[in-house]
């Protein structure tokens, strides 16, 4: 981002069938109560509710895993979801408002689309407690919510089920943060990509701002495009209970307000998705309070000017 105002798309996106509880469809709802809109336009930015995307309609579709819940369900968000991203990439700022974590199957590839289209490199920050690199053969819950990264990188296992991909995005390209609930199948499907991993062992060695600052300047020195996929759970369930997949030990308050400001800093986030907030397992808004005020860093909001350096 930039000092320039930006002209914000909020799309609100009820899927839930990726997820494996209910609730997360009351998400969209949630944001708009704890005040999202306003919480950019007073930071000098203008928005636009675009409303609420609808799936397409459902295909009768089959795979030899068993385990796979709402297949059709979801392939038809997808489908809806790329459209629907690549049509609002072409002015602006969207911001999808989920939802399960399985909207960024088609996000993304809708982002990546118009990236390739304006001749940007296309780079994802993965924010997210899971890396959700499963296939469609290896998931064992079959909730689809854990499968968009292996999706989205071109992984070999969707082809003929979900939608053709018309742009991949570059392993190389794609950084997940915060990382401490992996599955067997997908550490050793990990083993074998690019993707910049920085689980929660590296953010206690090293800290948040060294391992994000390496992969901006890569965006940067890229002139890319960047991406935001921020599920809820990658943040401490202490601080942020309205998730249905809380996994200990995540990032601090503190540590997910500086990720966000840097994000600002750098001037190059152009889309966010806010997924699997589910106010049914909040504590009175909580969750959904803290997300916005995250928002607002990363849409400029800061303690103090730093206009003319931090520490002046």
């Amino acid at each position: 981002m930039t000092d320039t105002p930006l002209h914000c798309k909020i799309l609100a996106v009820p899927v839930q069938e990726g997820a494996g509880r209910l609730g997360c469809e009351m998400g969209p709802a949630a944001f708009r109560a704890a005040g999202l809109a306003g919480a950019i336009t007073e930071l000098g930015h203008s928005v636009q509710d675009l409303g609420t995307v609808m799936p397409a309609q459902p295909r009768d579709l089959h795979h030899p895993n068993p385990a796979l819940k709402a297949l059709p369900e979801v392939v038809a968000w997808i489908e809806a979801l790329t459209d629907a991203a690549y049509e609002a990439s072409a002015e602006g700022f969207p911001i999808f408002v989920g939802g399960d974590h399985s909207l960024a199957a088609g996000t993304i590839p809708g982002l990546a689309r118009r990236a390739e289209e304006q001749g940007r490199p296309f780079f994802v920050l993965w924010l997210d407690a899971h890396p959700d690199f499963h296939t469609l053969e290896s998931t064992t819950s079959g909730h689809l919510h854990g499968t968009p990264v292996a999706y989205f990188t071109g992984i070999k296992s969707f082809e003929g089920v979900f939608t053709p991909l018309q742009t991949l995005v570059d392993p190389k390209n794609v950084c997940m943060m915060g990382i401490r609930s992996v599955d067997a199948a997908e550490r050793a499907a990990l083993r074998d990509t690019d993707i910049t991993i920085h689980d929660m062992r590296a953010i206690d060695d090293y800290g948040i701002a060294p391992l994000l600052n390496a992969f901006l300047k890569r965006v940067q020195d890229a002139n890319g495009l960047l991406h935001v996929s921020f599920d809820v759970d990658f943040l401490d369930p202490s601080i942020a209970p309205g998730v249905g997949t809380p996994v200990q030990g995540g990032p601090t308050m503190r540590e997910a307000h500086l990720l966000m400001e840097m994000l600002h800093e750098c001037g190059r986030v152009t889309s966010l998705d806010l997924v699997e907030l589910n106010p049914f397992l909040d504590e009175r808004g909580r969750t959904a309070t803290l997300m916005v005020d995250l928002v607002g860093s990363l849409m400029g909001r800061s303690i103090l000017d730093r206009s003319k350096g931090p520490y002046q």
